[in-house]
Order: C-alpha cells, then structure tokens, then sequence
C-alpha cells in the first residue's frame, strides 16, 4: 500500500517543517503543480455549469460566525478569537456564511435563480495534534466549495446535476467511490446539531428523493450531518480500506432564515431560497492525498507534473530533444529533457518511469524527426512523426481523458 506522506516527499510533491507547524504542509514545485492543474480542472467544469466564482476573506468577526450558527455548534473546531480593538475576528472554519452575505449584498429575482456561486477559498480548522497526518488532516484547507442558492422546486435537479459533476471528476482522476452515504443527524440531546425538526425532514426528503432517483446506492448513517443539516457524503477508501469523506452535496435551510436571504418571486413578494452546498473533491488537501496514494503517485496524464520525458540516446541528439522539449512547451504539455547526463537510458526509463509518455530521440529519429514513444503502462509505439505524436497527446490532456493513447 502506498502511503502518501512517504511517497509525496519521495516525489517531491509537499513537505512539512516543525518552524511552520503542525498540520501546514507546504507544497513544492511538483506538488503545486498537481495542485493547480486540479483547481483549473475544477474551476473549467463549474464555469461549463454555470457557476460564478467570488473571493472573499478567510477572516470573519466572531458575530458573522455566531449568526450562521457556528460558533454554537462548532467552535471546538474553530482557532480562538484574535482581538483587533474593540472586535474579535475569527479564521473562518468554512465558506458558507461568507458566500450567504455575498448573496445578500444584492436583490435577487426568481429570474436569477439558481444562482450557483462557488470558490476556492482557503479555511482553517483547529485539528488536535495527534489526529493531524500529511494532507488528509490539516489545518489550512483550501476546499473547492460552492452554494447553490434556488427555489424549492430547483433543489432536486442542483443535487442531481452535483452528483453528475461528481461522477465525471470522479472518471477523470481514476478513482472510484467506496460507497455513497446519507449522513443525518445522531439521536439524543447536545448542542452537536441546530435544534429545527422540520427542517430537517424537509431536508432528508429532499436529499433521499435525489439519491432515490439518481439510482445510486447508498447507506444512511446517524451522526454524520453538517450541525445544519444533512449531507450526501460521497466516501473514497485508501488501500487498508480506512475511509474519508472528499466530495459532499448539502441541503440547507437553516442559513438562509439566519441571514434572513431572499428572493422576489413572479408574485412580486419576498420568498426565501433554498442553500445548497456542493464540494465535487471536497479539500484540494485531502484529494490529493487520495490520489497519491490510489495512482502510486502515476497521475493520469492531464494531472501529472510532468508529462512527457525527453530522452536522447546520445550526446548528438541533444539539439533535437531540446527543440521537442519547446515544441512540447508551446503546446502547454509538461515536458522534460533528462540527458545521457543523468545516466544510461535503462537508468533514465526507470527513473521516468511514473512520467505517462518517455519519448526517446536516437539518430534515426533525429534525422527524420520522428519520436520512438514509450507509454507509462507498458506500449512501446513505432517511430512516429513528432507532428503526429504531440497533436495526440495534447488532445488526451486537454480532454482530461483518462487513457494514454487513442485508437486513431
């Protein structure tokens, strides 16, 4: 089984640093370019959806956490209050209150609903130390989040359409859920939950009717729900089977009443909209994590820091492999040279060999500019024209398929 501490040091992808803390990777260059090719997939697929993306601030007055309800229910998990004069701000432990007062700051018409608003944003959880662990338990998230603000009607398909877009990222980084899951609420008193039955009837309805209709499997599990409300957990599983929560979509009427959010409907009264939270990989953290240890650190293509290797047989073809290192590079492709320098080419192969393409150059193919292609999972191709090979390769990235080559 691979670990992904272990094996996202051996290649480079994040460290930690007691002087910066416990639970505060910092991403090196490898790592941060997995990591931004990740939210670029992400923020690609919610603009296809109709999603706008806002910023806002990871700092909040303690009174914005105490309207949404966190501060009641979910201080054990938030850093303590930072006195700035008379105020106290607060680093923010989610998205939502800062995306509902993003929503209230303009009217809003039945006509613009959904309003589908979503961000990368940075959070900060106060995790104990001895439950911290690589990327899977950290401190600072930055979590792909988004709130759908819509009707009552609208609800079942935004949740539905969530789980679609769920399913394709899902595809494109090769992975498989483990199971789907209905997190409700535990049984019992405390102040784990927001004490409003109806609203949480209204809510599980809605979330089992999109499961119901989705034809998914699923489990209703107590004691999982947000403190708001309940949830479909989508749960992936690492190879010792331990399973972890990265993709969630919530229902959500508690927020809204909070902040007092509304729309004019084609009555031309105020109605209240319907919040629901949608993360498709949940924490770019945790994600990644899972996509270490699942892939062996072989990304697929479009994920991987480096895409293809260059490697010249010998001195002489240096000239030749540098120009379809440029050639690569004007195309947006993820390509190295690595020389007769750094080896003999058996030595060189097994050191690419997580890199999905290894394009070896030999005096042949330099004269006819031509590329004997090596394919991660084995498939060693016939010289093929460099304008043939890069064309194919690009368009394998930039439809974030999965596969290595075509049938073409």
């Amino acid at each position: 089984m691979s670990d992904h501490r272990k094996l996202g040091r051996e290649l480079g992808l994040f460290d930690t640093d007691p002087l910066i803390g416990a639970g505060l990777p910092y991403w090196l260059p490898d790592g941060a370019t997995v990591r931004h090719t990740l939210e670029e997939y992400i923020r690609a697929a919610e603009r296809r959806a109709g999603y706008r993306h806002v910023y806002s601030p990871v700092l909040g007055k303690r009174e914005l956490y105490e309207l949404s309800g966190h501060w009641q229910h979910y201080s054990d998990d938030m850093f303590p209050p930072m006195d700035l004069g008379a105020e106290q701000v607060v680093l923010r432990p989610s998205l939502c209150p800062h995306h509902a007062v993003i929503y209230r700051s303009r009217g809003h018409s039945y006509r613009e609903l959904p309003l589908r608003m979503a961000e990368l944003g940075g959070m900060y959880r106060s995790e104990l130390s001895g439950v911290l662990g690589g990327l899977t338990r950290v401190r600072a998230i930055q979590l792909n989040d988004a709130h759908i603000f819509c009707t009552l009607d609208q609800v079942a398909d935004e949740a539905g359409a969530a789980l679609e877009m769920i399913r394709r990222a899902y595809e494109a980084l090769g992975i498989t859920p483990a199971r789907y899951r209905l997190s409700l609420p535990g049984p019992g008193p405390g102040g784990k939950y927001v004490a409003a039955p109806e609203l949480w009837r209204r809510s599980t309805a809605l979330l089992t009717d999109v499961l119901d209709r989705s034809g998914l499997p699923y489990e209703a599990v107590e004691g999982e729900a947000a403190f708001y409300g309940p949830k479909i957990d989508v749960q992936v599983a690492d190879g010792a089977g331990r399973e972890s929560t990265l993709s969630t979509v919530q229902v959500d009427f508690h927020q809204p009443e909070r902040f007092d959010l509304h729309y004019i409907g084609p009555d031309g009264a105020r109605h209240r909209p319907v919040m629901v939270h949608r993360s498709i990989i949940g924490s770019v953290e945790r994600a990644v994590a899972h996509l270490v240890e699942h892939h062996g650190g072989a990304f697929p293509a479009w994920l991987a820091p480096t895409q293809l290797v260059v490697l010249p047989i010998s001195e002489t073809e240096l000239a030749r492999a540098g120009e379809l290192v440029r050639r690569c590079d004007e195309l947006g492709l993820r390509a190295e040279l690595a020389g007769p320098d750094h080896g003999s080419l058996g030595a060189r192969i097994r050191e690419a060999r997580r890199v999905p393409y290894q394009a070896v150059v030999g005096a042949r193919e330099a004269a006819d500019d031509r590329v004997a292609l090596r394919l991660r999972d084995g498939r060693r191709l016939p010289p093929l024209p460099v304008g043939e090979v890069l064309p194919r390769i690009e368009a394998l990235v930039r439809s974030y398929s999965p596969d290595l080559w075509d049938a073409a």
